[in-house]
């Protein structure tokens, strides 16, 4: 498959004969509509899929049935600011009360359980400062959590444990959903920009942080991936500009598709 051995598991067969690994990047996360879109016109269906921070979003939507332009639709019709308030900046600047409810109308799924498809969210505990991959749960509440970029973002907590950004230790979750998977796809919407160091802003500098770090965490996961779709076009793209979404769904698709077909595999 697409020049690739089916990786071996000498201790017992995997369950999962093709997983998607889906990295976090922000508004960049449109892209992994657009992959999605690309797989399944090749055929290359994913029967089980990991998502963080942002690709916990897409992930999560996927599995639901919402189709990739659906995806694309949602988040370009909608502001910043319908999903998430400023709040009294003790432990982070936003609250994402209102991003919590999209996620409550849009996924007609309760809990991560509930999906049609296995899926993996994973995210960061920050109490003890450790990768955390939710399997069951409300998906609300684990989304927002795997989306809570430190100093932005209030820490989501769950049963009494505070929960931020997945990418903070993981930004490609393959670790999650490898050793289940014959077949592991990975892309990754978030390689290292060309912009330089932010002048002024806390914000500002958050992200920037939190960007460096994020990239860097994600070499060894994007190695145990079999396939890896990198979206370099996007690479400059705000985290949270919602304009253009379209561009950067149709460069995912147009980047996975150029891998599909560098590897001789034409759409059905």
């Amino acid at each position: 498959m697409f020049g690739y051995r089916i990786t071996k598991d000498p201790l017992r067969e995997r369950p999962y004969k093709v997983g998607l690994a889906l990295s976090g990047g922000g508004a960049r996360g449109v892209a992994h509509a657009g992959a999605i879109k690309a797989m399944l016109e090749v055929g290359l269906i994913p029967d089980i899929v990991a998502g963080v921070s942002a690709g916990s979003i897409v992930a999560t939507m996927f599995a639901a049935g919402i189709a990739p332009e659906e995806m694309v639709r949602i988040f370009a019709e909608a502001k910043f600011s319908d999903f998430c308030e400023l709040t009294v900046p003790k432990d982070g600047f936003f609250r994402m009360d209102g991003f919590k409810r999209m996620l409550r109308r849009k996924i007609p799924f309760a809990n991560i359980e509930d999906l049609p498809m296995p899926v993996v969210i994973a995210a960061t505990d920050f109490d003890h400062g450790k990768p955390v991959a939710f399997e069951t749960g409300k998906i609300a509440e684990r989304v927002c959590a795997s989306c809570a970029i430190p100093v932005v973002f209030k820490p989501v907590k769950i049963d009494g444990v505070r929960y931020v950004d997945g990418g903070v230790i993981n930004n490609m979750p393959a670790w999650a959903i490898r050793s289940r998977c014959r077949f592991l796809v990975g892309v990754n919407c978030s390689p290292m920009s060309s912009e330089g160091v932010p002048k002024s802003g806390l914000i500002s500098m958050a992200l920037r942080s939190y960007e460096l770090m994020m990239k860097n965490n994600s070499a060894a996961d994007q190695r145990l991936c079999d396939m890896l779709i990198t979206t370099n076009e996007i690479a400059n793209y705000k985290v949270f500009n919602l304009q253009g979404l379209t561009k950067v769904f149709d460069t995912g698709y147009r980047d996975t598709m150029a891998y599909f077909r560098a590897h001789g595999v034409e759409p059905k």
